[in-house]
């Protein structure tokens, strides 16, 4: 089994430790020149220690953004130890090692440390160094890591779609669940808590699972599959609305209400419910997902339901009486 699938591979989490440790003696004071000898002897060692050392100085920075009482510690007890425990805490939350897997459901601090985010019922457009471009679904992030040998990208959370550049330097997109390597691609990739969803538009992609030792499986173009740590389900055929929300839509094929309504959920702050005596109902169409409220006006009139609001952030969908 490919080591890079229990941490990525540009930044180990004993290298991580080490710029951490090295920051944190630097902010409680100025270091001595034996120190700082030692530090710069650090720094040249290995270029992964410099990699390292721009990550955490980036992550630190995002920490000045914060209004959490860890950061709050962090950033504001120089000389107490709870501020060191703090700050270590979020700078390893975002120093690329395999504890941000570990701990970023615990803590709700992934996106305001990823490398790029979008909130809550809005979409965005990032146009790599390498001429990649990544469009990032409503509450996504990603860490993204390239280097002279290769090109890494993380999706955290989310839905991204992803039109990979050629380069001479090898493209891996982690996930929670595992290792895709495109080769000339588009594709879409949607992590959810227990697997990772995968639509293969253009060109083709490795697919290794991160505790799976075989082979890895070529998901061709017009191709979709469902993955977790262990294994793969057999690859079908694109859906016919697969990545329509790049173009703001959100399209559903006799789709069971509770269903369409948990997705239109996703582009919407607050609790979005269906209640259980019209969860079967079918609903087909093709809906603009920046417009949530009209989608509901419009259930109404096509199907034998209201609309209950109780406050704008919490909304019932119910059988009409």
């Amino acid at each position: 089994m490919n080591g890079a699938f229990n941490h990525p591979p540009d930044i180990t989490p004993g290298v991580a430790e080490q710029a951490v440790s090295w920051l944190v003696e630097m902010q409680g004071g100025a270091l001595s020149p034996r120190r700082q000898q030692a530090w710069e002897h650090w720094l040249q060692a290995h270029s992964e220690h410099q990699r390292a050392w721009e990550h955490i100085q980036r992550v630190n920075q995002r920490l000045r953004g914060l209004s959490s009482p860890l950061a709050h510690a962090a950033l504001n007890a120089p000389k107490s130890s709870s501020r060191r425990h703090a700050l270590k805490l979020l700078l390893l939350l975002g120093a690329g090692s395999a504890l941000t897997y570990g701990l970023r459901d615990q803590l709700p601090i992934t996106p305001l440390l990823a490398d790029y985010s979008s909130p809550v019922g809005q979409r965005r457009k990032v146009q790599l160094q390498d001429g990649s471009l990544i469009q990032l679904n409503t509450a996504s992030s990603v860490d993204v890591s390239f280097n002279a040998q290769q090109r890494v990208i993380r999706l955290l959370e989310g839905e991204m779609q992803l039109i990979a550049a050629k380069d001479a330097r090898p493209l891996q997109v982690f996930t929670a669940d595992g290792l895709l390597q495109p080769q000339a691609a588009r594709l879409n990739l949607r992590q959810f808590n227990n697997r990772t969803e995968l639509a293969v538009f253009d060109g083709r992609v490795a697919l290794s699972p991160a505790d799976h030792t075989g082979s890895p499986l070529w998901v061709n173009a017009h191709q979709q599959v469902s993955f977790n740590r262990l294994a793969w389900s057999t690859p079908q055929a694109l859906d016919a609305g697969s990545g329509a929300w790049t173009d703001g839509m959100l399209v559903a094929a006799h789709m069971r209400l509770q269903d369409f309504l948990a997705e239109l959920g996703r582009y919407r702050r607050g609790q979005l419910n269906c209640d259980p005596k019209v969860a079967e109902l079918l609903i087909s169409g093709t809906y603009p997902i920046d417009d949530s409220e009209r989608i509901l006006s419009l259930l109404e009139i096509s199907l034998p339901v209201r609309v209950r609001r109780f406050t704008r952030y919490w909304v019932t969908v119910e059988a009409r009486v």
